[in-house]
């Protein structure tokens, strides 16, 4: 069993890839005592897209192992070595961070991890490599790990918790409906007309309490939409707006406070944070993009989350909604709960242990 005393989290600051890498090293430090976790925040947004690309493509040699390359490397970014130390995990998630994670593991003989599949190095290079199972890799790689949905930090004893400290004593009514909005990307486009023609119904049910939050994808048009119908309905009980608060993490504490979970089918990490949380998620259908028929056709963009729902949903961790869907049937029972033993970051960890 490898033993850390110390994981450092390599991170681009993008939010979602954190929590997934966050996920993961805390259950290591819950299962193996007396491990530190630690936090290097890379200033990556100060890069252009081609000196990323660059960085990327310089990085390959890192596959090697060379540790002077490593070195050499990690020189000329003016990132210094000397605070690492021995027994220590370097894990990051997303193509951003990858070169660093893989270049700070082999300058100081250490390990690392790499949450996703980094584009132009690949997963080959890593000691631990963590993706989801509709990435389609060859499972017969010893350092990989497929994952249902994304491994997240999401931990069920500190919900509550969270909850309790984020929103103090509002009065809540019995049924908490959590409705967490993604946005716009290469496949799906929720919009403004989407949120007036689906999301309707919600604004007229009685007896509920809606807490919602936007996600850093949303277009300012659908962020508009929602305000328009929700944010002075009696039934909204808190209302985030993340590009207005993108310091503000709610997620967490509305899966705390929340009876029953809707989440739009273009944000695979909150409906895995959702399902991680214990609940049974409201999977709600959203507009794809004109050029999604073609990537379906060679079994690409939604066509693998297609797949990975369709497991999900066999194995009781979602309901799919469907593109009209019936809340009224959703919110029928006093909450929407599964009893599965789910939670990929534990797994993950786990299994990183014992390799």
């Amino acid at each position: 069993m490898p033993k850390f005393n110390h994981v450092v989290i390599v991170s681009d600051n993008i939010r979602g890839h954190y929590h997934q890498s966050l996920g993961i090293a805390r259950w290591i430090e819950r299962l193996q005592p007396n491990v530190e976790v630690d936090e290097d925040i890379l200033k990556l947004e100060k890069l252009s897209t081609i000196e990323k690309i660059k960085l990327k493509f310089s990085a390959k040699k890192l596959s090697s192992k060379d540790k002077n390359y490593a070195l050499e490397w990690l020189k000329n970014l003016g990132i210094s070595i000397k605070r690492y130390k021995p027994e220590t995990l370097f894990i990051s998630a997303g193509s951003s961070a990858a070169p660093f994670c893989l270049a700070l593991a082999r300058a100081t003989d250490n390990k690392c991890a790499v949450v996703m599949t980094p584009s132009i190095l690949g997963t080959k290079p890593f000691d631990y490599a963590i993706v989801p199972e509709h990435d389609k890799h060859n499972l017969k790689d010893k350092n990989l790990i497929t994952t249902l949905g994304a491994p997240n930090h999401i931990y069920n004893p500190e919900i509550k918790t969270a909850s309790e400290n984020f929103f103090g004593k509002k009065d809540f009514q019995h049924k908490v409906v959590a409705l967490l909005l993604g946005g716009s990307d290469a496949n799906y486009n929720p919009n403004a007309q989407w949120a007036a023609d689906v999301l309707g119904p919600l604004r007229y049910f009685e007896g509920i309490t809606v807490l919602i939050t936007t996600s850093r994808r949303t277009s300012q048009a659908l962020e508009n939409e929602v305000r328009k119908m929700f944010e002075n309905n009696p039934s909204t009980g808190y209302f985030l707006v993340l590009s207005e608060n993108p310091k503000v993490n709610a997620v967490t504490a509305m899966l705390g406070a929340a009876t029953h979970v809707l989440v739009t089918e273009d944000s695979v990490s909150m409906v895995s944070e959702s399902a991680t949380a214990g609940f049974k998620v409201g999977l709600m259908r959203v507009p794809r993009t004109e050029g999604d028929s073609l990537k379906r056709k060679f079994g690409k963009g939604t066509k693998r989350f297609d797949e990975m729902f369709e497991k999900m949903k066999e194995k009781g961790l979602i309901e799919d909604l469907g593109e009209v869907p019936d809340f009224y049937k959703f919110l029928e029972p006093h909450q929407q709960k599964h009893n599965k033993d789910f939670n990929e970051a534990k797994r993950t960890a786990e299994w990183i242990l014992s390799s």
